[in-house]
């Protein structure tokens, strides 16, 4: 039976079987382009340095036997840009030093498999299944041929608190709900959780719901959620079902 749990003040999971496996999702490797056109500056490859370290330490820490990237590795849609040529590499290359890693391919990936190692295990971006867990980035539809599952892990929303009037606003947060499994595997009936995991991009930021650019998700427009758990990174439980659209 596989286990979830969630990583203290990381917005990282581990989910532990016969393997232990550690997701994340949502890098967003270079990025900083688009803060450039905004005229926001951070320094030249802090971004990626702080990526790779903060990774490697939590890998560290819990020891895990792959790395599974639940998709948008990097951050342009359509082409690769010159960050990405020189960013993306070089993170492949520091974390398959020290465990396997697995790329679920997001809807910000196309081409990556210009620049993924031969080393690094790349699969369809339809998901992949641990036991009873699709493990997805968000941005399709399951397939049928994933109905016996229970539990969908993944990214692609990007979920914030946002109200203005709490210090608590535009911090990362976790979310888990349920929902009826009819509504995304029509032929199946019972109850289906999902989790959706936090970006590991600390910079992708608001404070202000106005500027908060939303990532469709298939899914997630299907839902008719029966109840829901909103927790900040540092393990705060902010609300429940009745404030998602606060989230997603």
């Amino acid at each position: 039976m596989l286990q979830t749990r969630i990583i203290p003040s990381k917005p990282a999971l581990i989910l532990e079987g016969r393997k232990k496996n550690l997701i994340i999702t949502d890098i967003h490797l270079g990025f900083e382009s688009d803060l450039k056109s905004n005229e926001i500056f951070i320094g030249k490859n802090s971004s990626i340095n702080e990526t790779i370290q903060e990774l490697s330490e939590i890998i560290d820490s819990e020891k895990p036997d792959s790395v599974i990237l639940l998709g948008d590795i990097k951050s342009s849609i359509k082409n690769i840009t010159k960050n990405e040529w020189d960013e993306v590499p070089l993170f492949f290359k520091e974390i398959r030093k020290k465990c396997d890693v697995v790329l679920i391919p997001g809807n910000h990936d196309a081409n990556i498999q210009k620049l993924v190692p031969e080393n690094i295990s790349m699969i369809s971006s339809t998901g992949m299944v641990e036991e009873n867990v699709l493990l997805t980035h968000g941005h399709t539809m399951p397939s049928e041929n994933f109905s016996h599952i229970n539990k969908i892990i993944m990214g692609h929303i990007h979920p914030r608190f946002l109200q203005e009037d709490s210090i608590m606003s535009g911090q990362r947060v976790w979310v888990s709900l349920t929902t009826e499994k009819q509504k995304i595997f029509p032929s199946k009936s019972g109850e289906l959780e999902i989790i959706i995991v936090p970006s590991f991009n600390r910079y992708l930021y608001t404070t202000h719901k106005k500027y908060y650019k939303k990532s469709i998700s298939p899914i997630i427009e299907r839902l008719e959620i029966l109840s829901a758990k909103i927790v900040s990174l540092d393990g705060i439980i902010l609300g429940d079902k009745s404030i998602i659209k606060q989230v997603l």
